[in-house]
């Protein structure tokens, strides 16, 4: 088993769950982040003045799958994520020891 972890662009999310879904992805878990890599930041202006924004809002999803589906799973997130412009985010692939369903007691692959 493997966790998948993205950093995408907000805008991308629906996007990203619908292809997941029709690849058979049921479940993920996503948490609004901000951060910075090589797109940095920008400057915004407020009232008159000028102020850097170091951290871009960004969305992370976490996606626990069994070995066998995590090739595809990458590849559906970096197309559906693309936008071809830099900031578009990036993907960790982690290892995951054990699962457990807690309802069921059920654990490794039978409990994604």
């Amino acid at each position: 088993m493997k966790i998948i972890e993205a950093i995408i662009k907000p805008f991308k999310l629906d996007e990203v769950k619908n292809a997941l879904s029709e690849v058979g992805i049921e479940g993920i878990t996503v948490t609004e982040v901000k951060g910075f890599g090589r797109q940095k930041g920008h400057t915004e202006l407020y009232r008159g003045a000028e102020y850097v924004v170091d951290f871009i809002p960004k969305v992370k999803l976490e996606i626990v799958v069994a070995d066998e589906l995590v090739a595809k799973v990458i590849e559906t997130i970096a197309e559906s994520a693309k936008t071809g412009r830099i900031g578009d985010g990036k993907i960790f692939v982690l290892p995951l020891e054990e699962a457990l369903r807690i309802r069921t007691g059920e654990k490794g692959n039978d409990a994604i």
